[in-house]
């Protein structure tokens, strides 16, 4: 499942899960715990149900509620007969939380994608993803529960750019998901009128090794499938690295086009272009 762009749509707006489903996103997200009114949520599961049980064109994911409020079991039985494309679990803590999302949906479970960085005991626990891994569909963080959790005004800075500790968050999620062997999914950018800025948000993630983001609206999803797709002088540069190694087997470093280059160089360029890393 290619996943560079991730749709939030509220549940309990339904009438907005068409236009999401034709946005472009690689996957939408039926979101039923932040955008939801405790009030709604029994009318926000039904919607979802019901969409989930006609002919989908687009990988569908649920944001179910945490696991502590209560709600989660009311949430997986009304979604689950609709055989969803993933489970988004917030206010994750780890492979433990996951277990236990699995034991709770019993059987045969769909991908899981935690956001992984929502409470301050989480973030000790980026590390510990890779015992489920098999079982997860990526790793995501969030910006802004954390912030909440702990009692600071902002995580960011007057620019948007993020404040020290919620880089270090990003870069853990980031690591974490990278030894846990899945996707690495950027947060949010919550200015929808930005689209430079939002343009530059993607190269960045992509640039540090994030492989896809999620979206809350559908004027993003261009820009983040266009900067999370490499351009064709990208994937041939990568061709003629990896022919280059094919061509001199058992070197270790070797001269392209004016500059040294050696196996990290390999391992990127096969990565760039689908190849076994190994290989």
């Amino acid at each position: 499942m290619r996943l560079r762009s991730l749709l939030f749509v509220p549940a309990a707006r339904p009438e907005r899960f068409a236009k999401a489903a034709a946005s472009g996103a690689d996957a939408l997200i039926l979101d039923l715990e932040d955008s939801v009114a405790p009030e709604k949520k029994a009318q926000g599961r039904a919607a979802v149900a019901e969409w989930l049980s006609t002919e989908r064109t687009i990988p569908a994911f649920v944001r179910v509620n945490p696991l502590d409020g209560g709600l989660t079991g009311d949430d997986l039985a009304a979604v689950l007969p609709g055989r969803p494309d993933g489970i988004v679990l917030p206010k994750a803590e780890g492979a433990a939380s996951v277990e236990a999302l699995l034991a709770m949906i019993g059987g045969e479970a769909p991908p899981i994608l935690p956001i992984a960085t929502e409470t301050p005991a989480a973030v000790f626990q980026l590390g510990s993803y890779g015992a489920v891994g098999a079982k997860l569909a990526g790793l995501t963080w969030g910006a802004e529960d954390l912030p909440a959790a702990i009692g600071a005004s902002t995580a960011r800075e007057a620019d948007g750019s993020y404040t020290a500790p919620y880089e270090m968050v990003r870069a853990l999620t980031l690591f974490g998901a990278h030894a846990a062997g899945v996707a690495a999914i950027e947060t949010v950018f919550p200015r929808i009128n930005a689209i430079d800025a939002l343009a530059a948000y993607v190269a960045r993630a992509r640039r540090d090794g994030f492989t896809g983001m999620m979206a809350i609206h559908p004027a993003q999803i261009e820009t983040i499938n266009r900067g999370f797709t490499p351009s064709e002088a990208e994937l041939v540069q990568a061709r003629a690295i990896v022919d280059l190694f094919a061509a001199h087997p058992g070197a270790g470093a070797l001269r392209h086009e004016g500059r040294m280059i050696d196996r990290p160089h390999l391992v990127q360029a096969r990565r760039l272009l689908g190849l076994p890393i190994g290989g």
